[in-house]
C-alpha cells in the first residue's frame, strides 16, 4: 500500500444544510474559517451547503414525475414531421430539376 496517500486531518466537523435548518456532526478534512457550537457544548468547525438529505426533493417526497411517454410521443411525432419535410424538400428539388432540364432542352432547339 502507498504510504501518504490518504489525509490523515480527519477531525469533527459540523455540516449545516441552510435551506432545511439541518445539521450534523460527522468527521471529514473539509476546511472552513467559521465554528458553531455544538449540542454537546464543544466549537466545531462549520461547513454551509446549499443542498442535504433534509431538503433535497428525492428524499423529501416532493420530486417531479417526469411525463416521459409525453415526451417520447412528442419526439416521434416531431421526428415525423421533419422526415416529411425532407421528403417534400427532395420531391421540390427533383421537379425543379426535371424543369430546369426541359427549359435547357428547349433553349437547344
Amino acid at each position: 500500500m502507498k504510504k501518504d496517500l490518504h489525509p490523515t486531518d480527519y477531525r469533527f466537523v459540523v455540516f449545516q444544510d441552510e435551506a432545511a435548518g439541518f445539521a450534523f456532526l460527522t468527521q471529514s478534512t473539509a476546511t472552513s474559517n467559521e465554528k458553531i457550537k455544538w449540542e454537546d457544548g464543544n466549537e466545531y468547525p462549520l461547513v454551509k451547503l446549499h443542498i442535504s438529505s433534509a431538503s433535497h426533493p428525492f428524499f423529501t417526497g416532493e420530486e417531479k414525475i417526469i411525463d416521459t411517454e409525453g415526451r417520447v410521443d412528442r419526439f416521434k411525432a416531431r421526428a415525423a414531421a421533419a422526415e416529411e419535410r425532407r421528403k417534400a424538400l427532395a420531391s421540390k428539388a427533383k421537379k425543379a430539376a426535371v424543369s430546369k432540364q426541359k427549359k435547357e432542352a428547349k433553349s437547344e432547339a
